[in-house]
């Protein structure tokens, strides 16, 4: 574990600035399970960030616990319009960000932000910062502040 040094990581650590830490690791932090092996929490603890494109061509994202598989009918109801899974293309496009990095800030569109209501009970969790081996610690009410999102019922019942 080190402070972040990779560019898109350091370009995270601008948007939170001094309050968070962005840490990279050797190992990977692509996947939630990857993430929790490596900071040591939980898999429900990390903030996973998946994006979505609304049908009018807005990105959402959401940001879910790592243990939970998101509703899609649900997202879609909460934005008002039916939504797809956005490519690899979309995503970079929209955050600024490759699948496995995007952090939930620091986009240059603002998307739509639901954040899933699992997270709220956590002290700390974790969350993507820019590269697949780089993450952040903050409260669930950080996400909120930072994101400006949505809590919401998102996960799979």
């Amino acid at each position: 574990m080190k402070p972040a040094t990779a560019p898109s990581a350091l370009k995270v650590q601008a948007a939170l600035g001094e309050r968070f830490e962005v840490l990279e690791f050797d190992a990977s932090t692509r996947t939630a399970a990857d993430a929790a092996a490596v900071v040591g929490c939980t898999v429900a603890q990390i903030a996973k960030s998946l994006v979505f494109r609304a049908q009018g061509g807005r990105p959402v994202l959401v940001v879910a616990s790592g243990i939970h598989r998101v509703e899609e009918k649900r997202i879609a109801a909460l934005v008002g319009e039916p939504i797809t899974r956005a490519d690899a293309n979309f995503v970079r496009e929209a955050t600024g960000f490759a699948i496995g990095g995007v952090p939930p800030v620091g986009h240059t569109t603002a998307p739509v932000v639901l954040i899933d209501e699992g997270l709220m009970g956590f002290g700390e969790i974790w969350a993507a910062a820019g590269t697949p081996n780089a993450v952040f610690r903050l409260t669930p009410a950080d996400l909120v502040e930072l994101t400006r999102g949505r809590v919401a019922a998102v996960a799979l019942k």
